[in-house]
């Protein structure tokens, strides 16, 4: 049938008109731009879904309500920065109360405590509806955040495939990862390289059953599995797989009783793959010669991760029981249709097909993605010539983490109005300044309340961004 139609294009200037009428239409509901103004909330930016409809938004999900009150566990390189970006759109779109830390991350890599939360005054004074930055979880204190009928959620990656973008990440941050030339040397022998007692060694071990805030150091037993795994079923009702990205999305929308279109992204944090000389972006290709792993190094990878590695196994098998329970033929049905749709908002919005390009080649510094560790992490450029409205939505689309952050919290503490210290925790800030440079731009180094280091760049202007070392 679809072949059928697209041969209708060869049938002269009647059906060409047509089909151009047809993908404008279709990218102009996809993009949400509005023209009758008694449908606009001028104070808001145009919503990418604001259109739904039984032919773009998949199946009906019948009387349900949107779910507002959600809490994301943010795990680390898991494309969690991807998932986060969604929840940014809908609650900006929506204007809904995000929980943000001080900083960029909730005290990381201590347990969360709710004092961590800007504008926090203690348990409900102040109702927040999404909580999404990165956390070491602690249920209770998370619980004097957010309402009672929070939905939480998080996202498992397979440990091999973490613990390479966690070494090209946090290579100069982990000291296990700094005493080794390439990931494989790491694996041959992790226990000559890693000493728990060390800060920020836990990105090189068990970084997901830390993040889910249980203690990754612990010896491997099937009995302690079988505890953090029921911990973790017990606290949070989804559990989405990084691999499985598209249909996650597909039963997270479902979830929520969201549209279609909320949960259509595009891949940040992306990160080069082929130092070759040839600035690009080059999928899954070979990896560079410091990530490179034999079988029997992604073997023990799998060996000295095995906390990660049955948490992972055993959503693994959660998760594609949901997708049989909610029907394969279902899930083909709205995987494609999600696909299509991200296929049409590549093309209106993106330059070079979409392919994420480095941050040095993108032209607007506001949206340039932080820069850490072996690899340089890729953004997006915008198409020229987009209308007001279209550019918006796309540029929310592609905004980085940090800066997405930084947005938000300025709209929602102006600078006149920021609030106290809650529950009288001090926020320290250490005196120490330097200047660097970064792109021509001067910029102020400085550490934060929790020790950690803060950029300001003063070349900004659209937002007062600063990056954090993670």
């Amino acid at each position: 049938m679809r072949m059928r139609w697209w041969g209708c294009y060869r049938m002269g200037p009647i059906w060409k008109a047509l089909l151009v009428f047809v993908v404008i239409a279709f990218a102009g509901q996809l993009l949400g731009v509005i023209f009758n103004k008694s449908w606009m909330q001028p104070e808001r930016p145009h919503s990418l879904y604001s259109l739904p409809s039984e032919n773009s938004q998949g199946e009906s999900l019948g009387s349900c309500q949107p779910n507002i009150h959600i809490m994301f566990l943010k795990t680390h390189k898991t494309a969690s920065s991807t998932v986060l970006n969604l929840l940014y759109r809908f609650g900006e779109e929506r204007g809904l109360k995000f929980a943000l830390p001080m900083g960029y991350q909730f005290g990381y890599p201590l347990p969360f405590i709710a004092q961590r939360v800007k504008g926090y005054r203690g348990p409900h004074v102040a109702e927040f509806d999404i909580m999404g930055n990165h956390m070491r979880f602690n249920k209770p204190e998370v619980e004097k955040v957010m309402p009672a009928d929070t939905f939480y959620f998080s996202i498992l990656r397979d440990p091999v495939a973490l613990a390479e973008s966690s070494y090209a990440y946090y290579k100069n941050v982990a000291p296990a990862f700094r005493r080794v030339k390439g990931l494989g040397e790491f694996a041959d022998n992790p226990y000559k390289y890693y000493d728990p007692r060390l800060r920020n060694n836990h990105y090189a071990h068990n970084l997901m059953w830390f993040d889910f805030g249980l203690d990754h150091t612990s010896n491997f037993s099937l009995a302690l599995i079988k505890r953090g795994v029921a911990a973790v079923r017990r606290n949070f009702k989804l559990i989405l797989i990084s691999e499985y990205f598209d249909q996650s999305m597909v039963l997270l929308r479902h979830a929520l009783c969201w549209p279609l279109d909320a949960v259509v992204s595009f891949s940040l944090n992306a990160r080069q793959q082929m130092p070759s000389g040839r600035s690009r972006w080059v999928g899954k290709a070979a990896a560079p010669a410091p990530l490179a792993l034999t079988d029997k190094q992604r073997l023990k990878l799998r060996e000295w991760n095995s906390l990660d590695w049955h948490l992972y196994q055993a959503f693994n098998l959660t998760f594609w029981q949901e997708v049989e329970r909610f029907g394969r033929s279902r899930m083909e049905s709205e995987v494609a249709l999600l696909r299509t749709k991200r296929e049409v908002l590549t093309r209106i919005c993106l330059r070079d097909g979409g392919r994420p390009i480095e941050a040095s080649r993108i032209r607007d510094k506001t949206i340039r993605p932080f820069q850490s560790g072996l690899v340089k992490i890729l953004g997006y450029e915008l198409q020229s010539g987009l209308d007001s409205a279209t550019w918006e939505a796309c540029l929310r689309m592609i905004r980085p983490e940090i800066q997405y952050k930084d947005l938000l919290d300025l709209r929602q503490f102006p600078r006149a109005q920021q609030p106290p210290a809650a529950g009288g925790l001090p926020v320290k800030r250490e005196s120490s300044i330097l200047r660097t440079e970064d792109h021509g731009g001067k910029m102020l180094m400085e550490k934060d309340w929790d020790g950690t280091i803060l950029f300001r760049n003063q070349t900004l202007e659209q937002v007062d961004s600063k990056v954090r070392l993670r």
